[in-house]
C-alpha cells in the first residue's frame, strides 16, 4: 500500500537553478521540506532576497518550508595564480604561507600561496595535502617558517583558490569565522531556522555557536556538520551537543579513506538513533541529475539505503544549485523515499527505549501506534519535545501529526522524520485543543470517521498537567 505520507524529508540546495519564484512553487509543491543556502557562494543582498521569496512562496502555496543557513567555516585554499599550473608527478612544489618570503632553491621548484598562516605549526614531514576536492595529492617533505615543501604524489592542473584538505591534521583556525558570524546575524535578521556549522570538530565548536544564539536571542537549531576525521573521533559528543546531524559526504570522502565512508555514514545515523538526535544525508545523492535527466541505478541505491538506514533527511546540492533538472531530483527523491518505506512496514521493530519519565510515556505511544494497524500519531508541542521524542523512536508505519501555535517550531519539525507540523493556537483546556485539531485534519482530509488516532499530550487533570497516552476513534 502506497503511503499517504513520505516519512523521509528533503533537503535541496538553492541557486541559480532554483531561486526563482516559478520554481521554488514547484520544488515545494513536489514535496520538499527545508531550503538550504550555501553561504560558501551567497552574498547578504542574495540571502535576503531569496529568504523573502520563499516565505512569500510557501505562504502563498500554504505550506511553510524552512530555512537552512549553512556557514562556511575554516577552510584553507590556494592563493590566485596569473594562469593554472600542470602539476607533474614526482615535482617538487610550495605551499607560501609568508609571501615574499626568502625559498631555498626557489628558482626550480613552483609555488602558490596559502591563506591560513598558521600551517606551517600544524603540518608535519610525511603528512598528506589534498587540493581541489582530493583530485591532486601530495606529500610533506620538509617545511620553514614560511614555506611547505611537497612532492606531487596525484598530478593534475592546479587553478586558483582552491580548497585543501589534511587528512587526519588538527588545524587551529576557529571553527566559527568573522565571516560566519556576519552571515548569521544576516540569517537570523531575516527568520531563518536552522544553522549548519561547517567543519565541526570538537562538541566545544557547538557550544560556540550556541552562546552566540543565546546572545542573539534566538531559537535557532544547530545542525553540526562532520567532515573530517576529528569530527569521527568525537562523534557521540558532538551528536549529544547539537540539535541535527549532517553527513557532509563531499569533505568526510576526501578526509577519510573511501572505503570507510559507509560504515562511518552509518555509524553517525545510528549514533543519531540512539541519541534521538535527527540525521541528514547529504551530497552526491544524485549527482549525475546535475547534467542527466535520470539518476544512475547506483544513486537509486544510495538513496534507497539512507531511507532503509531511517536517515530524517536526504539532501540535494549542485543537482540544485546549477543542474538542469532540480525538478526531476526532488521528485526522484520523493518516489524512492516513499517506495522504500512500503519495505519498511513489512519489517517491524521494537523502540529503542531514552531515559526519561516523558520518553516512557512516548515509548508506550510508539508502542501502541505500532500495534495498531493504520493508527497515526497526534501531538501538540511549545518547545518540540513531544514531536521530537516521538520521531527519535522510529513509529513503523504511523505519521506523527504534530500541532504546534508557534511558526518557526512549525518550520523546524520539518526536519523530523514522520513528523507532518500543522498550526493552530492551543486552548487552555488540552480536551479543547485535541479536538479542534481533529477537526482541522478532518476538514484538510487528513483523517476521516473510524481512524484510529494514538494521542501522546498533557491533560489536565485535578488541577494538573499529566502527560498521558489515549487511542481515539475519530468521530
Amino acid at each position: 500500500m502506497p503511503h499517504d505520507f513520505r516519512r523521509t524529508k528533503i533537503i535541496f540546495t538553492l541557486g541559480p537553478a532554483t531561486d526563482s519564484e516559478a520554481m521554488l512553487e514547484k520544488l515545494i509543491a513536489a514535496g520538499a521540506d527545508i531550503v538550504r543556502l550555501n553561504m560558501a557562494h551567497a552574498s547578504h543582498d542574495w540571502t535576503r532576497t531569496v529568504v523573502r521569496r520563499i516565505r512569500a512562496v510557501s505562504g502563498r502555496f500554504g505550506r511553510e518550508v524552512a530555512v537552512m543557513m549553512d556557514i562556511k567555516g575554516p577552510e584553507i585554499r590556494t592563493g590566485d595564480l596569473a594562469a593554472p599550473i600542470e602539476l607533474q608527478p614526482g615535482e617538487i612544489f610550495d605551499f607560501t604561507v609568508k609571501p615574499g618570503a626568502d625559498r631555498e632553491n626557489a628558482e626550480e621548484v613552483r609555488s602558490v600561496d596559502v591563506n591560513y598562516q598558521d600551517l606551517v605549526n600544524d603540518i608535519k614531514v610525511g603528512d598528506t595535502v589534498l587540493v581541489d576536492n582530493g583530485l591532486i595529492r601530495l606529500e610533506v617533505l620538509a617545511k620553514d617558517h614560511a614555506h611547505i615543501r611537497c612532492r606531487v604524489l596525484i598530478p593534475g592542473q592546479l587553478s586558483s583558490r582552491r580548497h585543501i584538505n589534511l587528512p587526519g591534521v588538527t588545524v587551529n583556525l576557529p571553527s566559527f569565522t568573522a565571516k560566519d558570524r556576519a552571515d548569521s546575524l544576516v540569517g537570523l535578521e531575516e527568520g531563518i531556522d536552522f544553522l549548519a556549522l561547517s567543519f565541526v570538530r570538537t562538541a566545544a565548536d557547538i557550544s560556540l555557536l550556541r552562546d552566540f544564539l543565546a546572545e542573539q536571542k534566538s531559537k535557532v537549531r544547530i545542525i553540526a556538520k562532520i567532515e573530517d576525521q576529528s569530527a569521527i573521533t568525537h562523534l557521540d559528543d558532538i551528536v549529544r551537543a547539537c540539535d541535527g546531524l549532517m553527513v557532509a559526504r563531499g569533505d568526510l570522502g576526501i578526509e577519510c579513506p573511501l572505503e570507510e565512508l559507509p560504515v562511518i555514514q552509518r555509524r553517525a545515523v545510528r549514533s543519531c538513533l540512539a541519541q534521538g538526535r535527527p540525521v541528514i544525508v547529504a551530497t552526491h545523492m544524485l549527482e549525475s541529475m546535475i547534467t542527466q535527466p535520470v539518476p544512475t541505478r547506483a544513486e537509486i541505491t544510495d538513496v534507497a539505503n539512507a531511507v532503509y538506514e531511517l536517515a530524517d533527511c536526504v539532501m540535494l546540492s549542485g543537482e540544485t544549485t546549477v543542474g538542469k533538472y532540480p525538478l526531476e531530483c526532488v521528485q526522484t527523491l520523493d518516489r524512492i523515499a516513499r517506495r522504500i518505506e512500503t519495505e519498511e512496514d513489512t519489517d517491524p521493530r521494537e523502540p529503542a527505549v531514552f531515559t526519561g519519565e516523558r520518553m516512557k510515556v512516548l515509548h508506550s505511544a510508539v508502542v501502541l501506534a505500532n500495534q495498531v494497524p493504520g493508527s497515526k500519531i497526534l501531538t501538540f508541542t511549545r518547545h518540540g519535545f513531544m514531536a521530537h521524542g516521538l520521531a527519535a523512536l522510529r513509529p513503523v508505519h504511523s505519521p506523527i501529526l504534530a500541532f504546534t501555535p508557534h511558526a518557526q517550531l512549525l518550520r523546524q519539525l520539518r526536519l523530523l522524520r514522520a513528523v507532518e507540523p500543522h498550526l493552530m493556537p492551543f486552548a487552555s483546556e488540552p480536551d479543547i485543543t485535541i479536538e479542534n485539531a481533529i477537526i482541522h485534519l478532518k476538514q484538510i482530509g487528513r483523517v476521516q470517521t473510524g481512524d484510529k488516532l494514538v494521542v501522546a499530550t498533557d491533560i489536565l487533570s485535578q488541577d494538573r498537567l499529566v502527560d498521558s497516552v489515549q487511542l481515539r476513534t475519530v468521530r
